[in-house]
């Protein structure tokens, strides 16, 4: 890797307000985005908020929360003293409610409160926002930007969807801003508002009529003319959370393993990040081999390569020692050992060559070997957080 890099993870979430961290499933993106901020809260004090929008009951019970929610639970100073650490700050977690923050949404957004009402009443609303246009993916950044707009917080690290919905996660704000100001939202509602088409005389209408019945069309012909009443507020407000992605103020994480198709996921996410302008900041390389494997040249290796030719004669030398095992049972074991030992070290070269490329991007790069056992508690994810802190 370039060796004149001499950032770190540590300062990278001292200098920034926001973290987000990406990744393709199953290469601990969760747990890493966990780790970091219980290590920011251990040691750079303030208030720390851990935000998942992939829903993770592991990480709640891993932070010793029953559960959470919309609203931030606070991790307590217990779980840190249980690992033997005294906290300079504040870790809180969340996990976003979709529900919960439309409705939020809809109210600060709509005209009055009457409006508000008809919006949250309509029959059509709760499945139409379920499946609306990226919105958990809008909903997730709007979030976002609410609770770094509150100014609680001193750090928000947020958890996102596995990568290519991670993509969706950056262009939500806009795809929705596109979609207030587009035609298609004009073309829905604007004749509802004029009343000057007779429907009874389209063929469609008529169609959509006996299949679907008039009640089922005045819902959505409400639901549009009463969403486009919050158009300016969302526009704005997409704009806004737009910026904030970009602002440098905010950094991305991207957490990966080495295995090629987790890899490609993480080179396509970085390059579309570098195409939208986005600040990287760190890519963490997860589950990573360690350095012993990588030295083809080495006594190791040298070992390994003698074993796999001579295990007869070294099987035949350990014969006093393995009384209950005949020599070629003790012959294909130290065979099979030695083949597993430099197959496992091509793996671990072939790691190195793509640690080095990922070293080519981003401020940081961060290498994590395999974890023995499962992370489990807060002691696990500060042991997780210090191998990725410095």
């Amino acid at each position: 890797m370039d060796g004149r890099r001499t950032g770190s993870v540590e300062q990278l979430l001292a200098a920034h307000e926001i973290v987000i961290a990406c990744g393709s499933g199953g290469v601990g993106k969760t747990t890493t985005a966990a780790a970091a901020a219980a290590m920011a809260a251990a040691r750079q004090g303030g208030k720390v908020l851990v935000l998942t929008v992939d829903p993770a009951k592991r990480l709640a019970n891993a932070l010793g929360l029953e559960g959470f929610g919309n609203v931030a639970s606070r991790v307590p100073d217990a779980a840190f003293r249980q690992a033997g650490i005294t906290p300079r700050g504040e870790l809180w977690a969340a996990m976003l409610d979709t529900k919960q923050s439309w409705d939020s949404l809809v109210r600060r957004h709509a005209p009055d409160a009457g409006t508000a009402g008809r919006i949250l009443d309509n029959p059509l609303y709760q499945n139409i926002t379920g499946r609306f246009i990226q919105a958990h993916d809008y909903i997730a950044v709007e979030r976002l930007y609410e609770l770094h707009l509150d100014g609680v917080y001193d750090l928000i690290v947020v958890d996102t969807p596995p990568t290519r919905n991670a993509l969706d996660f950056l262009d939500a704000p806009a795809r929705m801003a596109d979609f207030f100001s587009s035609r298609l939202l004009r073309m829905l509602t604007v004749p509802y508002k004029s009343r000057l088409v007779n429907f009874a005389s389209k063929p469609f209408y008529q169609v959509a009529d006996r299949i679907l019945g008039t009640q089922f069309l005045q819902d959505i012909a409400e639901f549009f003319i009463l969403f486009q009443t919050m158009a300016p507020g969302f526009v704005e407000r997409a704009e806004a959370v737009s910026r904030l992605l970009h602002d440098r103020r905010t950094t991305f994480v991207v957490v990966t393993t080495l295995e090629a198709a987790p890899a490609h996921e993480a080179e396509f996410f970085i390059e579309m990040l570098a195409a939208r302008r986005f600040h990287l900041g760190a890519v963490v390389l997860n589950k990573v081999l360690p350095d012993y494997l990588r030295d083809a040249g080495g006594a190791s290796a040298r070992l390994a390569e003698r074993l796999e030719g001579g295990a007869t004669e070294a099987a035949a030398a350990l014969g006093d020692g393995f009384a209950d095992v005949g020599p070629a049972q003790l012959a294909r074991v130290l065979t099979e050992v030695a083949e597993n030992y430099l197959r496992f070290q091509l793996v671990a070269q072939r790691e190195s060559e793509q640690e080095a490329a990922f070293g080519r991007t981003p401020e940081v790069v961060v290498s994590v070997p395999y974890f023995e056992n499962d992370i489990y508690d807060l002691g696990g994810l500060l042991e997780l957080g210090g191998r990725i802190w410095s």
